[in-house]
């Protein structure tokens, strides 16, 4: 250890700022259950010794108050190597507030924002950090709104293979009497070589589920997200029994404690993780030995920056969801953004942390 990295290794959390940024999107979208037209970041910084950890979810503003006024003075102080004891700490501050759900986000950008700092204060790169297993993670497009005209939705997906990602996923549910046939438009936009998902954000009722399951098999989709409700345990488990051969059924993506977690387990064939919404850092890798001990594989849900890294030490890994509206939003707001080649995102072995830092002139316009 230099004498730098060492001086280093007696840091404490000095400051903690957090902020928000509200970006428009670049066209109005929807899924099964939703419709939007921006998407907030809100952002922890914390400063330790002479380095900064960024660490951020995608939440409403109101998360960066739980992190103001709650997270802030239970972290503040503490060694910038004590993770675990911070990650613990958070959680115990948000008893009364309610962790699950805004405080698992706010909890997730500050412990993101504490594992970046520590790798960046012992300069590796956050994947060597937590224990290289992937050199690479295999990335799928996501976007596919239900909002998207057919043209568009074709073009999207379709421009994806064309990069050399050999998976995509559209969203159903909004209007279930064309989804069939949207399916058909993008399933000859992308060919036959490519795999093609479908996420219904639990817009179905089970029954519903297994209908469009054996239509959409008939054009290869091998992967049915959330075609019920995530807290519909049940009608999972039946979607997964009696759905076609082939077709994985994947959950998870709005699990906040492993408790959540652990009530999916029987009842999907992939796990979903997202580091911005289970406790961070910390909350993914907890997620991941869940689904290892029950040998099950691991996505990742969006946030591809951070996920790039985490990912790359989650043994039982499945793939990244890059995900239309963040990949667009870490691409206009951070330096070091990570582009996919062949598939397959990598992180930079030359920068430490996440390998990303916030454009700050650009992000100042969309300050909230």
């Amino acid at each position: 250890m230099t004498g730098a990295v060492a001086l280093r290794a007696e840091a404490v959390v000095e400051t903690l700022a957090v902020s928000a940024y509200t970006i428009p999107t670049d066209e109005p979208e929807s899924d099964g259950t939703l419709e939007w037209d921006s998407t907030t970041l809100v952002l922890v910084e914390i400063e330790a010794g002479d380095e900064v950890g960024i660490g951020w979810t995608y939440a409403p503003e109101a998360g960066a108050k739980l992190v103001d006024e709650l997270l802030t003075p239970v972290v503040t102080g503490r060694s910038a190597f004590e993770i675990g004891g911070a990650h613990r700490a958070m959680r115990i501050a948000l008893r009364n507030a309610g962790l699950p759900g805004l405080g698992a986000m706010a909890v997730s950008a500050v412990d993101v924002a504490l594992w970046d700092l520590k790798a960046k204060l012992l300069e590796l790169p956050l994947v060597s950090l937590l224990g290289t297993v992937h050199e690479q993670v295999p990335i799928y497009g996501s976007g596919g709104f239900c909002s998207y005209t057919d043209s568009r939705l074709a073009e999207q997906l379709a421009g994806w293979v064309a990069q050399g990602i050999p998976r995509v996923k559209m969203k159903v549910g909004r209007a279930s009497e064309r989804d069939l046939e949207r399916a058909r438009v993008a399933r000859k936009a992308i060919g036959e070589e490519a795999e093609l998902y479908m996420d219904a954000n639990g817009a179905f009722s089970p029954k519903q589920a297994l209908r469009f399951a054996e239509g959409f098999a008939e054009l290869g989709v091998n992967w049915f997200e959330e075609p019920v409700s995530s807290n519909d345990i049940e009608g999972l488990r039946l979607v997964r029994a009696q759905g076609p051969a082939g077709m994985d059924v994947a959950a998870g993506e709005y699990a906040s404690t492993l408790a959540d977690f652990r009530g999916l387990v029987g009842a999907v064939d992939c796990l979903q993780a997202d580091a911005t919404r289970c406790g961070g850092v910390t909350g993914l890798l907890a997620a991941a030995a869940l689904a290892e001990a029950h040998e099950l594989d691991l996505s990742g849900h969006t946030a591809p920056s951070i996920h790039a890294h985490v990912l790359g030490a989650v043994p039982k890994l499945r793939h990244l969801e890059w995900f239309h509206d963040h990949v667009r939003i870490e691409r206009m707001l951070f330096d070091g953004f990570l582009e996919p080649e062949g598939g397959s995102v990598r992180p930079d072995p030359t920068r430490p942390g996440l390998g990303v830092e916030l454009k700050r002139s650009d992000a100042a316009r969309y300050a909230v």
